[in-house]
């Protein structure tokens, strides 16, 4: 290579990392069920499936009438989501008893969602976006979290 080439393949390098991330986008949803049936279930809390840090899942479900779907688990309207999600971090992997409000009949939820885009060399912008959702929601069974018990330290 000479050393032509080789101040073009630096030159090149060194514009590329110039021009890296010039933006960064946080992205918060809050959920919350304003309808639906109250309900005590057993299953076993987990990470969502896109990560710790997005939620948390109720799996093997279970109250007396027999077997009910996983639940995304969020907070009730009178709690904060971020204290949930403490509380629901030291109960991975533990057999709980939750009381609160299903989505998996028929019910009514809404999710607001606050996106903010930080520019570097321009203006920030923000975006807020609400949506109701009613009836039948399959596919999209949600848990209120009104009260947890721990039954066993660890699932089936």
């Amino acid at each position: 290579m000479t050393f032509r080439e080789m101040a073009t393949t630096v030159a090149a390098l060194c514009a590329a990392a110039a021009v890296t991330v010039v933006a960064q986008t946080d992205v918060k949803s809050k959920i919350k069920v304003k309808d639906g049936q109250n309900v005590e279930v057993t299953g076993c809390v987990a990470s969502a499936p896109s990560g710790a840090g997005n939620g948390y899942v109720l799996t093997h479900v279970a109250d007396p009438k027999g077997s009910r779907p996983d639940y995304m688990l969020v907070a009730d309207e009178d709690d904060s989501p971020k204290e949930l999600m403490k509380d629901l971090a030291k109960h991975v992997g533990h057999r709980m008893e939750i009381k609160g409000k299903a989505t998996d009949r028929d019910a009514k939820i809404e999710i607001e969602t606050k996106t903010k885009t930080k520019v570097a060399h321009g203006d920030d912008q923000e975006t807020h976006t609400k949506s109701t959702q009613k009836g039948d929601l399959p596919g999209a069974a949600y848990l209120s979290v009104k009260s947890m018990k721990m039954l066993a330290p660890s699932c089936p």
